[in-house]
């Protein structure tokens, strides 16, 4: 039995169970999803609450114990309408079903006098779901067809998996994942914030969040130089004439904010760009390029604006404002092969820099017949896709292909990551662009003095710093690597005594650029650890009269019960020398939650 049928089956048998408890309630429809399925329902007046949840619980189990049978019937379309005639929801899907010229229906009948407008497939028999394998989750909002002008209906949903174990282990992850959500954990240790007077989806970096951006930011643009990368610096707005030059007006436009003018008088017309690749083509043509300069390879971290549906918001994870890891290769076609490889190095050397371990690479490519969408001739694109697959082969990456998933100018190697509730996320991609040349005019000139098209490679390994922080702060529970930790180290005097000595060592850290602070409050010395751990601070230097009296430091570590007294010295330079050389022994809490 696959686990698609299961699920999809218990929607079906939830929807037979809650029509017997509200007899009056309309139907939506119910799929199968990722940890188990849902079914809409309109109550009407009638207000319904979690706490009905265990009732409807009970009855599914009760169907499922009847054993009955699920059972196909085909119908045409006045035989369907006739079946239909308290059911208003399932109505306007058999009207809109046919008029795209649909004329034959599916019904599944089981039980007394229930049946549901359904294409299946469904399990043979109720009394193959396992009953102690699924649980009603919880009540949401949800508008029919996903419309915000429709009427808002009630969204049950529930958990459904092969064996009771596998539903616990599901359970106990999802427990965990809550307890470390970036969206918590940001909130807790002041990482960001959002406010309406701003806007969804518009966050405010804090301090501490600005710490962490900066620090990722520095260790990029040094392994970036170290590839041969040059930083540029683009406006966040551009005039319309840009956009439509690069092809994103009439492909991406329901992702762009609205048009800015300039004034009242003016005829220029703005968008916020979505994206940095127009204004990076542009410093490439502002002056003949020679076949010498090539690859030449533009980085930034360019910001952009994307108008995301409000529904679609989460935290860091997907905003309306992020600022990108960016940047765009310009290359020969006999270059490309060398260059695919070096990304693929600089993605793993990131990746080991934070312990990301567990991905899967999607090589996306185009829909077989979506001229709409993909941009181009057939067989450049089919010349792209054979590029990208051979480097994943040669780099022995193993891949799946994602069909239909390619952006609109070529293909790309996507990098996906689970996070914690195991969805699967794209964290960052590698573009293949043979469009953007012609758009642009952009030209090198070759050993024979001829104008020559360059290749394009978009990459951003770090993707943007809203969704790669999302993404880290769950990883590592946020306790951030010693280097990118807003705060570093934490002094705690015992006493008063101390306080003399614990100030001239946060004045050595400070001047070796570490970020220090000291802890002259009256607490006790557990509560001064105990709030260490809370802030999740990596280092934690504890002073007695003893330590002063023998220029010592007893050095505790986020994470562990031990402690190891040090002379000050050694401490100071084991801190200094992790921090400078980004060597964080500790392995990230929750790297193998992650997998």
């Amino acid at each position: 039995m696959s686990l698609q049928r299961l699920r999809h089956s218990l929607a079906h048998v939830l929807a037979q169970a809650v029509k017997r408890l509200y007899p009056h309630v309309q139907l939506g429809f119910g799929p199968a999803t990722d940890d188990g399925f849902y079914y809409d329902f309109d109550f009407g007046e009638v207000s319904i609450a979690n706490k009905e949840l265990k009732k409807i619980d009970r009855e599914m189990k009760k169907i499922i114990r009847q054993d009955q049978p699920f059972t196909k019937v085909d119908c045409n379309y006045q035989q369907a309408i006739s079946r239909l005639t308290d059911e208003k929801y399932k109505l306007q899907q058999i009207e809109h079903l046919h008029s795209q010229g649909i004329e034959l229906f599916s019904f599944y009948e089981n039980g007394p006098q229930f049946s549901d407008l359904c294409r299946g497939p469904h399990v043979e028999r109720t009394g193959q779901l396992p009953s102690d394998a699924f649980k009603l989750d919880r009540i949401s909002g949800a508008y029919w067809r996903g419309d915000e002008r429709q009427p808002m209906l009630t969204r049950i949903y529930g958990l459904a998996f092969e064996t009771a174990d596998q539903l616990k282990k599901f359970l106990e992850l999802r427990a965990y994942a809550e307890q470390f959500d970036h969206k918590k954990l940001g909130k807790e240790l002041e990482i960001f914030t959002f406010n309406d007077l701003v806007g969804k989806g518009l966050a405010l970096w804090l301090p501490n969040g600005t710490v962490i951006r900066d620090e990722i930011e520095r260790y990029a643009r040094e392994v970036e130089q170290r590839y041969g990368y040059q930083r540029v610096t683009t406006p966040q707005i551009a005039k319309a004439e840009l956009y439509h030059k690069s092809h994103h007006l009439p492909a991406y436009q329901e992702s762009m904010f609205p048009p800015l003018t300039a004034d009242v008088d003016s005829n220029e017309v703005f968008y916020l760009r979505p994206m940095n690749c127009p204004h990076h083509h542009l410093i490439y043509a502002y002056r003949k390029r020679s076949y010498r300069e090539l690859p030449l390879r533009l980085a930034e971290f360019g910001t952009c604006y994307r108008h995301e549906q409000s529904g679609e918001l989460s935290g860091l994870l997907r905003v309306r404002c992020l600022t990108i890891n960016d940047a765009h290769i310009y290359l020969r076609m006999s270059q490309l092969a060398d260059e695919l490889q070096s990304l693929i190095a600089m993605h793993r050397e990131f990746y080991s820099k934070f312990c990301l371990e567990k991905f899967r690479i999607r090589l996306s490519v185009s829909g077989e017949g979506r001229s709409d969408k993909y941009l181009g001739e057939q067989k450049m694109w089919r010349e792209a896709e054979r590029i990208l697959q051979e480097t994943c082969d040669s780099c022995k990456l193993e891949y799946f292909v994602g069909t239909d998933e390619a952006a609109f100018y070529g293909p790309k190697i996507d990098f996906q990551f689970r996070n914690l509730n195991g969805r699967e996320e794209t964290l960052s991609t590698i573009q293949l662009d043979f469009l953007s040349p012609s758009y642009f005019d952009l030209k090198y000139t070759d050993e024979q003095d001829s104008e020559q098209p360059p290749v394009i490679i978009h990459r951003a390994p770090l993707s943007s710093h809203e969704r790669f922080i999302s993404m880290l702060l769950e990883h590592y529970g946020g306790a951030m690597p010693s280097w990118c930790a807003p705060l570093q180290v934490m002094v705690i005097p015992i006493a008063g005594s101390c306080h003399e000595y614990g100030n001239s060592i946060v004045q050595q850290l400070s001047q070796q650029l570490v970020r220090v602070q000291i802890d002259l409050s009256t607490n006790s010395l557990n509560k001064k650890i105990r709030n260490c751990a809370v802030k999740k601070i990596p280092f934690q230097l504890i002073i007695g009269d003893k330590e002063v009296a023998q220029q010592q430091v007893t050095m505790r570590r986020h994470g562990s019960k031990q402690q190891t007294t040090l002379t000050t010295d050694q401490a100071l330079s084991l801190i200094v020398d992790e921090i400078e050389k980004r060597n964080d022994p500790r392995r990230p809490l929750l790297a193998d939650a992650m997998s």
